[in-house]
């Protein structure tokens, strides 16, 4: 996403961050007014109403056209719907996390709950932690090929003595799954794609 659409982007959020500039949006929507005919209504003064109407007109949302000795404010309703298709469609909204390190929680985590040689030293309580825990030793495991109990107790003896817990949860989490009857193992389609 382009700085200019971010600017755009704050800029109508913005305007709508604030109760008061969502009334009068609201009241707009039904029909033009003036600064006399909003403050009455929402209980405030005419400068507290036009310094809101300002904002509003800055981010291109409310136009006003003179009558006579007043100006009549009404909602740009075409400039709404083009910003909110346009600024908050799908794939417009993923480039807004650019230059974001994703990976900061893994680590702190992995930081916090393994040794240097990257083995296990405790089991965290809370289970987003756990799961990156789970993610850091399934990948000791290839993609596509099956080991007996034997071996991925070998591997994840590496990780920590309690080669159980560490195997059930891989599995209970859908990391790997495992043949019935102490089968095989494998690691599990959505680690295999994630891999």
């Amino acid at each position: 996403m382009v700085a200019l659409e971010i600017h755009e982007l704050l800029g109508f959020f913005k305007a709508l961050a604030d109760l008061t500039r969502l009334r009068i949006i609201g009241m707009l929507a039904s029909e033009a007014s003036t600064v006399e005919q909003l403050a009455a209504a929402l209980g405030l003064s005419d400068g507290t109403v036009s310094h809101h109407l300002r904002r509003l007109s800055e981010a291109g949302l409310v136009a006003a056209r003179p009558e006579g000795y007043y100006r009549y404010y009404s909602l740009r309703r075409e400039v709404i719907d083009e910003l909110a298709a346009r600024l908050l469609k799908g794939d417009s909204l993923p480039p807004l996390a650019d230059g974001v390190d994703r990976d900061a929680f893994d680590r702190k985590v992995l930081a916090a709950f393994t040794d240097a040689e990257g083995r296990v030293t405790a089991f965290p309580a809370q289970q987003k932690k756990l799961l990156v825990i789970l993610a850091h030793v399934a990948r000791a495991f290839e993609a596509g090929r099956r080991y007996p109990e034997r071996q991925v107790n070998e591997i994840l003896a590496h990780y920590n003595e309690d080669t159980a817990r560490l195997r059930r949860a891989l599995v209970d989490f859908r990391f790997m799954r495992r043949e019935g009857g102490g089968g095989a193992y494998e690691l599990a389609e959505s680690e295999t794609a994630a891999s």
